[in-house]
Order: structure tokens, then sequence, then C-alpha cells
């Protein structure tokens, strides 16, 4: 153990002390795939954000670790206004944004950094948008732009937003990944050496940990960042040693190479737990893995098609033998652990002559298709392939000839949000507690309209129910709203619901103080290294 310790402290350019033999605390944390960039404003996946968003960077407002509480972040208060139109934030003094090889701060963040890093998303003559092809997954697919009209500098600490109207989770979005602030300085240096693109491949934050470098499909560097304004990163060094295999990290964690290992294989469960140095750790997941139809194909067009696909998934199969029973079958597109979930649903039951007969009744005797399917454990899915495979059987015995495909995760993510795909495997963990992250994000217009409603379903019914619920304060209102959302789309069926999954964490006994986060991201500040 010892050994591997010390070789993780010069992986991460951790100084090793003469006398003691003593290293610099340095974390090895077997993540599950790679980033697609490290700028989180621009893509929508956790693996992404847990590599960005939730070690270099802070949220005018934070969400407290392990809970879905929102906290100061770099605004120390913020208040709305009595019509819901006027979001003030005062900044907190003296915080430092990061010092690297690439950028040195000559002043302390301010009004200016908010609002760079808001305009970028929305306004189409601003460098970064003309760059990105205006292509902020969050932003879009919350409407973001019809939202917020301004954003005005009141003084160097005080920002205002100026709302087009009142939206209930407004204040906790601003502590969602998206909504990361960038150094406005940086972002104009890189504007006049013309290389916008090191926004999002030499990233500048102002979090807990500082960017070190990248080796692409291998292992992220990062330090801890002694100007941090908050509470300091117990830890000197982390490093995420990309590790795409569940098996091949359980293997790493009982070698000591790593300290930290996300979606472990449900069928190494029982070995892990019985493993002398690994703590497993537990918890129900805020979550849901779906396969969506694209309803933009003419053979999805049909509700009846997409019922008969629904009705001939084994689900309680997938259950046991992708998920080894640690799991709960999807009836609805939200999690039960999440508020306004309608009990009343009913599912679409596994019935083969059911199926068949729909695809009868819309004149369909069997057709050809695909399945994407994710090439990453995820945590609403351990094994996609897996599940692409008894997927394809089930459909098989109605006379659906499906053919799986996968690519590398930034490819399928791309590929998939552009509607390349037939039937695509996703899934959701909730960012912010609210059933608008899940129904709007994923299957609102807007989203359909940028690709990351991967169903490219757009219901007008089910979308005022969304603007109802959206525009209310009132939990009542909000909750009736949601759960009649929740019927029109069992009706109109534009996914297969899946299951929602128990999420597991296995971590080295050395490693003190690390929470299970609600919202599915991998937090390392505020854990300690024995």
């Amino acid at each position: 153990m010892k050994k591997s310790i010390i070789a993780a402290a010069v992986l991460a350019g951790g100084m090793i002390m003469s006398g003691q033999a003593m290293a610099a605390k340095t974390l090895v944390y077997c993540s599950e795939g790679s980033p697609e960039g490290f700028d989180a404003a621009l893509y929508t996946s956790g693996t992404t954000f847990d590599a960005s968003a939730n070690t270099m960077f802070d949220g005018l407002v934070n969400f407290k670790v392990g809970t879905t509480e929102v906290v100061p972040g770099l605004a120390e208060s913020w208040d709305v206004s009595v019509d819901g139109l006027e979001l003030t934030f005062k900044l907190r003094p003296g915080v430092k944004f990061h010092t690297t090889k690439n950028f040195t701060p000559t002043r302390d963040m301010n009004a200016d950094d908010i609002i760079f890093s808001f305009n970028r998303q929305m306004d189409k003559e601003d460098p970064y948008y003309k760059e990105n092809n205006g292509n902020f997954g969050y932003w879009n697919a919350m409407d973001m732009s019809n939202l917020i009209n301004d954003v005005v500098k009141v003084d160097d600490l005080t920002v205002k937003f100026m709302l087009d109207h009142p939206e209930a989770p407004i204040v906790s979005n601003m502590a969602m990944a998206f909504a990361s602030i960038q150094s406005a300085e940086y972002g104009a240096q890189l504007v006049a050496s013309g290389k916008l693109g090191d926004l999002n491949q030499k990233p500048v934050g102002t979090g807990p940990f500082q960017f070190v470098g990248y080796k692409k499909d291998s292992v992220i560097r990062y330090a801890k960042n002694t100007q941090y304004w908050g509470e300091q990163a117990k830890i000197d060094n982390l490093v995420f040693s990309i590790t795409t295999d569940a098996s091949v990290r359980f293997q790493k964690m009982k070698a000591g190479e790593c300290h930290a290992m996300p979606y472990p294989n449900p069928a190494d469960i029982a070995d892990i737990r019985n493993t002398d140095g690994i703590n497993m750790m537990q918890q129900e997941g805020l979550n849901v893995g779906y396969l969506a139809y694209n309803t933009e194909k003419d053979k999805f067009k049909d509700v009846r098609v997409r019922k008969a696909l629904n009705y001939a998934i084994n689900k309680d199969a997938i259950k046991q033998v992708v998920f080894n029973g640690e799991a709960s079958v999807a009836k609805n597109p939200i999690p039960p652990t999440i508020w306004s979930y309608d009990e009343s649903t009913v599912d679409d039951a596994y019935d083969v002559e059911k199926a068949k007969a729909l695809l009868k009744e819309a004149g369909i005797s069997g057709f050809k298709t695909n399945i994407w399917a994710m090439p990453v454990q995820r945590p609403y899915n351990p094994d996609a392939k897996k599940m692409a495979e008894l997927i394809q059987a089930d459909w098989a015995k109605i006379g659906v000839d499906a053919e799986i495909v996968t690519f590398e995760w930034g490819e399928y993510l791309k590929r998939s949000k552009a509607g390349e795909h037939d039937t695509v495997l996703l899934g959701w963990t909730g960012d912010n507690g609210d059933p608008d992250n899940f129904l709007r994000v994923l299957l609102g217009c807007a989203a359909a309209k940028s690709g990351d409603n991967r169903a490219r379903w757009c219901n007008a019914e089910f979308e005022q129910e969304l603007q109802d619920a959206l525009l209310s304060t009132d939990p009542e209102v909000r909750t009736t709203a949601y759960e009649n959302a929740q019927k029109i789309f069992k009706k109109e069926a534009p996914w297969a619901t899946i299951a929602h999954s128990t999420v597991f964490m296995p971590i080295s006994d050395k490693v003190s103080g690390y929470k299970i986060d609600p919202l599915g991201g991998h937090f390392f500040h505020n854990v300690d290294l024995k």
C-alpha cells in the first residue's frame, strides 16, 4: 500500500519528503471515463462535471455537499424581488482566480466575471457564443435566454439578474454546473490571443482545486488551491485515474492504486463488501435510466409502436441481470425520491401478446431499428451493453430486429444529441432536487430543439403543465402540474422507463469525510486521507 501511495504522489506531482519518507496527501480517484472538456457550460455529462465544475469551479451559490441545500458560494447573499423579476446577488470580496502557467489574474473576482459567465451563453455577438455556435447544453434545454433579459452590474460586488418572468427553481439552478463562474479577464486574454478554445482545455476557476494537466483518456491532475476563499482542501493533490472498466477499477482499489471509485459492477458488490480496506457506501439514487425513442423517425411517430416496444421489454429481467436486483423498476420519468412523483401511474407491463397486437393495429408486422448503448457505466445504468442485448432479444420476439450501436462517450453524446439514433439508452441524475430538472431538461420542447431531449418529443399539453409548474411558487399547484405531466408522458410513451438504481461508492478505509452526493457528483475537497 505504501508503495502505491508514493507512486500516486509522484503521479500527481506530489513532493516526497525526506527523513520520515512522508508524502504529500494525494488522493487517487479511479474515474469511469474521460471528460468531454473542462467548461461545464458546454456539456450535460456527470463525468465532465466531476472533472470540471465539481473540482475547480464555484457558482454564485453551491449545493452543500451531500445534500440539495443551497448555500452561499461566490455570492454571500441574494435577494428575490416581490414580483420575482429581479434576482440580486451580493458577491464575496477577496475571491482569487487560479494562477496557472497560462494565466495570472490581476484582480479579485467581481461582477464582470458573473456577467461574462452568463453573457457568453446568451449573447449571440459574444465571441464565445460564436466559438461554440451557441451550443450550451443546459442553458438551451432550460430556455434560459427567454428567462434572463439582462445581467446588470450594480457595483463591483453586486450583480442583478433581470428576468422576463418568475421561475420557482431559479436560485437552485444557479448552483448547477452550467452556472460555474469563469474569469472575464482570462476570457479576454484568450480572445486577444485567438485561443478561445483554451477556456475549455486549460481551465481557470475559483474552486478548491486547480488544474495541473490532462493526458487524454489516462489521467487528470489537480493541485490544492492554497488561495481558496472557503475551507481549504485537506489533501494536497487530486488525481483522476481514468479507468473505464468497473472490474479493473475494483482491482486497482484492492491493489491500493486508488482510494475511491464510482459505479461498481453490481455483480462485484458482494466481493467489494467483503474486501479488507474498502468501505462500501450506498444510497437510494435520485436517478432514472431510460430508452428514448427518436419520435422524429417515421417508425416511432405512432404511439402504438412506442407502446408495443414498451410492452415487449421485460424490465424485471433487466433489474436482476443488469442491476443484480439493486434497483427499482421505473414507471415514471422522475424517481420516487423526488416530490410530485405520481404513485397512481400504471406501468406498461411485460406483455408480448399485447405488444404484437399493437404493432398489428399500427399496420406493422416487424421492422429493423437500432439500440444505442453507452460505452461507460453510469449510476442509472451499470452495463448498457448488457441492457441493450436483453432489449434486443425481447424485441426479436415481436419481429423487431435491433442492431446495437455504440461510440466513445463524448461522440455518443454528440451524435445522439444530433438525433442520429433510432433509440438510445441514457439516463439522468437530478441536478437540483426539482422535478423541473428532469421533465423540462429531458422532455421539454426547448430541449427537443437543442437535442438534449433525445426523444425529440414536443407535446403542447405536456409543455403547458411544465410552464404552469415553473411559474408558480405554490407547492400544491406545482405538484398537480407535474403529476398531470407524468400522466401525459405515460400515455404518449416517448421513452421506455427502465430503472431507478441504488448508488454504490467503494471508498478506501484510509479516506474520511466523503459524502455521497444525491445529485450524482463526486466531491473531494471535504475529504481527508490517512
